[in-house]
C-alpha cells in the first residue's frame, strides 16, 4: 500500500504531463478547489459529490480515452498527494509513513470524500493495467485480483463515510452504485456469475433511478454507464443457465455502432468467451463436399460465430456498423488462417508430400487452410461490393442534386474497388485443392465476368464525363458482350449468381446511356456556340492585346504574368525627308579662266623670287 502511494505508476511515460500539472501548482489549480457539489457553509450542512461525472471526466482526459491506464495510474498518484497537500493529511513524511484513515469526525470538506475516490481510481486502473499485461504473462492475474480487491476496499469505505447525515442523498446513491460497479467487477474476474450479476444489477438499478430523477444532460452520463454493464449482466445471465442472453449480446452489438468503442470491445471479447465454451462440441466442417475435421480452437470459434456473423451484417441498419463488422469477420479470419499455418510450419515434410496418390487429394490442414481463405476473399468481396452500392447511391444522387460541400464521388472511385474484387476472384481460383473443381472453376468465371461488365460500365462514365463519345460508346458494347456471355453460360450456375449483382438491369441502363450518348454527340459536334473552357485557350497572347475577350488566366496572378510583348517589335516609320537643288542645273556662270591663271601665275613667281630673295 505504502509502495502504491508513494510510486502510483507515474514514473514511467508520465514526465511531460506530470511537469504540465505540477505547473498548474503556482496558479490557481482548479483540481485543488471543492469539486462540484452542495458547498458546506458550516458543519451542519450537506456535503455532495459528482462521483460518476469526476471519475469520467478524470478517464477521458488522461489516458482512457486511448486504453493507456498506466498514464490514468499515474495521474491519480499525482492528484493524491496534491490533495493531501492542500488538506494537510499527509501520509507522516519523508522518513516515516504513517497510516491516516479519513474518519466522519474530520470529514468537514467534500474533498476528503474525493481522496478516497482517488485511492479506488488508482487501484482500479492498476488492475485494468495489469489485465492488459496478463495477456501475455499469466502470472500477473493474481496481482489484478490483488489491486481490484483493494479498489473493493476503498470503495467500501467511500459507501461509509457517504452513510454520514453530512452527506446529501444523491452522493450516497452514486457511492453505492460505485461500490457496487467495482464488486461486480471483482466477481465478474473470480467468475462467479451469480454474485456478479447480482452486483451489477444493483449498480444498473441505481443509475436507472438517478437518470429518471434528473435533467436530461445530467442522465445522459447515467445512461452510458448503463449501457456499458449491460453486456456483462447479459453474459453472467448466460453463465447461470439462460440461453436467450446470446441472441440479447448480439443485438446489443448491432445496436452499439460505431461509436461506442470501449462498448464495442467489451462486446467482441463476451461473445468469444461464449463462442469459446460452445466450440468444445465442435469437430468438423464440411465444404463442397469433404468433410474436414477441426482441431484448431480458435479455428472452432471463427467457424462457430460465422453464420452469427453474417446474420448481424445483413440485419445492420447504415453502413457504417455493417463496414465494422466486415472489418471484425476479416480479423477474426485472418487470426483462423494464422493458427492454421503455424500448424503447418512444424509439418514440412508431410506438407512435400500432401497429395495423396490413391484420391489426389490435398491434405486436411492444407483444405481447411483454403476453406479459411475463401471465406476471407469471399468476405473482402462482400464488402467491396457493398460500398460500391452505396457509392453508386450517392453518384446518382450527385446527379439529380448537384449540391456543394465535401468532395463527391466520381466513377474511378468504382473503378477501383472492381479492380479490387476481380483480384480477388483471381486468387479464389488458385487456391489449393479446388484446381481440379470445375463447377467452382465455372462460377468463379461468370462472377469474374459479372464484375467486369460493371468495372467497363464504370470506365465508359468516366470518359463520358471528358466527352470522349466514341470511346465511351466502344466501352458500352463492351458492357453488353459481357452480360450477355452471363446469360448464357448461367444456367446451372444460377443459384451461385443470385448474391450477385443483376446483369439485365445493367443491360436496361446501358442502352438507355448509349441514346443519350448518341444525342450528346451529335449536340456537341453541331454546336456553333460552343466556347473554349478557360483551360484550353493557349494563344499566348498577352493582356494588353485582349482586352474585348473575357477569359479565366490564372497566369495573371503568378509571378511570370504576360501583359505586353517586351522587348516591343520594330515598327516602320516615315523617313527624313531628302532635298534636291534641281535650279543649279539651269544656271550659266560668268566665265572665270583669265582670273584663275593670273592668280596662279603670280602667285608662283612670287614665291620662288621670295625663296632666293629676289624682288621685282
Amino acid at each position: 500500500m505504502a509502495a502504491e502511494r508513494q510510486g502510483g505508476g507515474g514514473g514511467r511515460g508520465a514526465g511531460p504531463e506530470e511537469s504540465r500539472e505540477h505547473g498548474k501548482d503556482g496558479k490557481d489549480n482548479k483540481e485543488n478547489e471543492r469539486p462540484a457539489g452542495p458547498q458546506p457553509g458550516g458543519l451542519g450542512d450537506s456535503l455532495g459529490l459528482e462521483i460518476l461525472q469526476i471519475v469520467k471526466e478524470s478517464q477521458q482526459q488522461h489516458g482512457l480515452r486511448h486504453g493507456d491506464f498506466q498514464r490514468y495510474r499515474g495521474y491519480c498518484s499525482r492528484r493524491l498527494r496534491r490533495l493531501r497537500k492542500t488538506l494537510n493529511f499527509k501520509m507522516g513524511n519523508r522518513h516515516k509513513f504513517t497510516g491516516k484513515k479519513v474518519t466522519e469526525e474530520i470529514l468537514s470538506d467534500n474533498r476528503y470524500l474525493l481522496l478516497i475516490l482517488m485511492d479506488a481510481e488508482r487501484a482500479w486502473s492498476y488492475a485494468m493495467q495489469l489485465k492488459q499485461e496478463a495477456n501475455t504473462e499469466p502470472r500477473k492475474r493474481f496481482h489484478l485480483l490483488s489491486r481490484l480487491r483493494k479498489a473493493v476496499k476503498h470503495a467500501e469505505e467511500l459507501e461509509r463515510l457517504c452513510e454520514s447525515n453530512r452527506v446529501d442523498a444523491k452522493t450516497k446513491l452514486e457511492a453505492q452504485a460505485y461500490m457496487a460497479y467495482l464488486t461486480g467487477m471483482l466477481r465478474f474476474e473470480h467468475q462467479e456469475w451469480k454474485a456478479a450479476m447480482e452486483a451489477f444489477n444493483k449498480c444498473k438499478t441505481i443509475y436507472e433511478k438517478l437518470a429518471n430523477a434528473f435533467t436530461e444532460e445530467q442522465a445522459v452520463l447515467y445512461n452510458q454507464r448503463v449501457e456499458e454493464i449491460s453486456p456483462n449482466i447479459r453474459y453472467c445471465a448466460y453463465n447461470i443457465g439462460d440461453q436467450s442472453a446470446m441472441n440479447e449480446l448480439m443485438q446489443m452489438r448491432l445496436r452499439s455502432g460505431g461509436t461506442e468503442g470501449l462498448l464495442a470491445e467489451k462486446l467482441e471479447a463476451l461473445i468469444t468467451q461464449t463462442r469459446a465454451k460452445q466450440a468444445a462440441t465442435m469437430s468438423e466442417v464440411e465444404w463442397r463436399g469433404r468433410t474436414v475435421p477441426v482441431k484448431i480452437d480458435k479455428v472452432r470459434i471463427f467457424l462457430l460465430g460465422l453464420a452469427d456473423n453474417e446474420a448481424a451484417i445483413a440485419q445492420a441498419e447504415n453502413e457504417e456498423t455493417k463496414e465494422r463488422l466486415f472489418e471484425s469477420l476479416l480479423s477474426e479470419c485472418r487470426d483462423a488462417i494464422q493458427a492454421v499455418r503455424e500448424e503447418l510450419k512444424p509439418d514440412q515434410k508431410q506438407r512435400e508430400h500432401s497429395l495423396e496418390n490413391d484420391s489426389g487429394k490435398v491434405s486436411n490442414i492444407q483444405y481447411l487452410h483454403s476453406y479459411l481463405t475463401y471465406i476471407k476473399l469471399s468476405t473482402a468481396i462482400k464488402r467491396n461490393e457493398s460500398m460500391a452500392k452505396s457509392l453508386q447511391k450517392a453518384l446518382l444522387q450527385q446527379q439529380r442534386s448537384d449540391e456543394d460541400g465535401k468532395r463527391s464521388p466520381r466513377p474511378q472511385d468504382l473503378i477501383r474497388l472492381y479492380d479490387i474484387i476481380l483480384q480477388n476472384l483471381v486468387e479464389l481460383t488458385q487456391l489449393p485443392g479446388l484446381e481440379e473443381d470445375k463447377n467452382f472453376q465455372k462460377e468463379i468465371g461468370l462472377k469474374t465476368l459479372v464484375y467486369k461488365a460493371y468495372r467497363c460500365f464504370f470506365i465508359a462514365q468516366s470518359y463520358v464525363l471528358v466527352k470522349k463519345w466514341s470511346e465511351a460508346l466502344v466501352l458500352y458494347e463492351r458492357v453488353l458482350k459481357y452480360a450477355r456471355e452471363v446469360q448464357s453460360g448461367a444456367g446451372a450456375h444460377r443459384n451461385s449468381l443470385k448474391e450477385l449483382p443483376d446483369v439485365q438491369d445493367l443491360i436496361t441502363q446501358v442502352n438507355a446511356e448509349k441514346y443519350s450518348l448518341q444525342a450528346a454527340a451529335i449536340l456537341d459536334a453541331n454546336d456553333p456556340h460552343e466556347t473554349e473552357s478557360p483551360s484550353q485557350v493557349r494563344d499566348g497572347k498577352p493582356l494588353s492585346e485582349r482586352f474585348e475577350t473575357f477569359c479565366l488566366d490564372p497566369s495573371l496572378v503568378s509571378k511570370q504574368v504576360s501583359l505586353v510583348h517586351f522587348p516591343p517589335g520594330f515598327q516602320p516609320i516615315p523617313c527624313k525627308p531628302l532635298f534636291f537643288d534641281l535650279a543649279l542645273n539651269h544656271v550659266a556662270f560668268p566665265p572665270l579662266e583669265d582670273k584663275v591663271e593670273q592668280k596662279a601665275k603670280s602667285g608662283l613667281t612670287g614665291y620662288i623670287k621670295g625663296i632666293f630673295g629676289f624682288k621685282s
